[in-house]
């Protein structure tokens, strides 16, 4: 009994740990308990890290150890001798059962690392697709590649294996009957990704009928879907009949119709668009009563403010960004939009151009938003009109909410020293911040021209000012939060 609890309890501490997965490889050699039980974690995604190209042949080797011998005289009766070992060894572990994320397109770079001849990969992607899929596997996520004709859910077994899917990926030049014969199958998809490739302008009626098959469908992601309006009108009425399940939505392109307001039960919305959109059509009498996550790139700020005034007040992170070279926007009136509607707020990213009429506007949002923690700022000044920095660290300093730690900052122009060490002055008698300085000046990429710079991050920190601190130098479009930085 001791024995089963020590088990259950080291499965939930791995389950915990199976991100790191470079640590998890170490768990093997501890006894034989922790392999039996590490094994099955590291195989349901061997594709979760970079393999080299000396791995992927190595595991290429595996899977082929896994063949059947009546799969193996198949390809022998082909001539296809050259994949086998004198002496065969099957493997210690039934790798194959434990594989639940199968990405076919990182299975046919499998196979070219084995250089099999082009004549012969047919006949051998069919027999190892039949270790994949059939009566004594379960997959949970799938992902066909582009132009892959192979039909997946015509193996036997199939149904067995599929009838779990909880994740769906695809492009739209996969094969209409594959789609079509995958919606007989796959009921219960909770995350779908559709690409859709520019060069194909043909409706894929196929993604269409699986959608409307699914039960409980939460997590949606159109990238690029912008072929056809009718296309794109047929996608989101199909999106339509799973409102009231849908929670999370990524799309690549302005709506053509107002779908949006039907998901009642949204929580997470990302927007991203590079073409004129500034029709408001299809956001009149527009709600989204539970959004608590908005992420928008090149939006138009008419449509964020809208967006943003249309929510219940549930939104705890706002993160917008534009390009100010190309794109006109007023930040004022976002900036009211967020503090009027957003009192909840933990989470900010907010790009401006360097018009300071923002700073006084930052103020009342700092007042208002006092659940705020984390403030991300990407700024796009230049030195001939420069952003007062000195002005914002100042109300940063002064009127901050209590739970505002996170701080990081992104300047096209150098940053004033003075004005840094006047911020973290001004700190004082509050908890310690945690501080990420990125610049994109000539001047200031050079290190050796920035030491001064952390030689005053170094000093607050020996304060007690700072907990953490980086410094960055990189371009707007290689930006990154603190994802990295905890």
């Amino acid at each position: 009994m001791m024995l089963q609890l020590n088990v259950d309890i080291l499965f939930l501490i791995f389950e915990e740990l199976k991100n790191d997965m470079k640590s998890f490889y170490s768990y093997l050699l501890v006894n034989k308990t922790w392999c039996i039980m590490t094994v099955p974690i590291l195989w349901r995604d061997p594709n979760i890290i970079s393999l080299s190209d000396e791995a992927k042949s190595k595991l290429f080797d595996v899977i082929f150890l896994h063949l059947s011998k009546k799969s193996r005289d198949i390809l022998k009766n082909r001539g296809i001798n050259n994949l086998f070992t004198e002496t065969y060894q099957h493997p210690l572990f039934n790798y194959i059962s434990f594989w639940k994320h199968l990405d076919l397109r990182f299975i046919e770079g499998l196979m070219f690392q084995g250089n099999i001849k082009e004549s012969n990969i047919f006949i051998i992607k069919n027999e190892i697709m039949k270790l994949f899929i059939n009566e004594n596997t379960r997959i949970i996520h799938l992902y066909i590649s582009r132009n892959f004709n192979y039909k997946v859910h015509s193996i036997p077994g199939a149904e067995h294996c599929l009838s779990g899917l909880e994740s769906f990926s695809c492009r739209s030049c996969v094969d209409l009957s594959i789609l079509e014969g995958l919606s007989s199958i796959c009921k219960s998809i909770k995350r779908l990704k559709f690409f859709v490739d520019s060069s194909n302008v043909n409706i894929n009626f196929g993604i269409i009928k699986l959608i409307e098959a699914q039960k409980n469908l939460n997590e949606v992601y159109l990238f690029n879907y912008s072929v056809t309006k009718s296309f794109e009108g047929l996608i989101e009425k199909s999106l339509i009949k799973h409102a009231d399940t849908i929670q999370y939505l990524n799309i690549r392109s302005a709506p053509v119709t107002k779908f949006l307001s039907y998901l009642v039960n949204l929580s997470s919305l990302e927007i991203e668009f590079m073409d004129p959109w500034n029709n408001l059509n299809n956001f009149e009498n527009f709600s989204v009563p539970n959004l608590k996550i908005l992420r928008t790139k090149h939006v138009p700020f008419n449509i964020l403010v809208n967006l943003i005034e249309n929510t219940k007040g549930y939104l705890t992170e706002i993160n917008t960004f534009y390009n100010f070279n190309y794109e006109i926007v007023n930040t004022e009136s976002i900036i009211q939009a967020i503090y009027k509607n957003c009192l909840n707020l933990k989470y900010l990213l907010f790009s401006s151009n360097n018009s300071n009429s923002i700073i006084p506007e930052f103020e009342t949002l700092l007042i208002k938003c006092q659940f705020l923690n984390e403030l991300i700022l990407l700024i796009h000044d230049h030195n001939d009109y420069a952003f007062s920095w000195d002005k914002l660290f100042i109300i940063l300093a002064k009127s901050s909410p209590i739970s505002l730690l996170r701080f990081k900052f992104y300047s096209i122009s150098m940053f004033n020293l003075k004005d840094i060490a006047l911020f973290f002055y001004n700190w004082k008698n509050r908890n310690p911040m945690t501080l990420g300085i990125c610049n994109n000046n000539s001047y200031f990429n050079k290190r050796s021209k920035n030491k001064p710079l952390e030689d005053l991050c170094e000093k607050y920190k020996l304060k007690g000012i700072i907990k953490k601190y980086i410094i960055e130098y990189t371009k707007l479009a290689d930006y990154k939060d603190f994802t990295a930085f905890n």
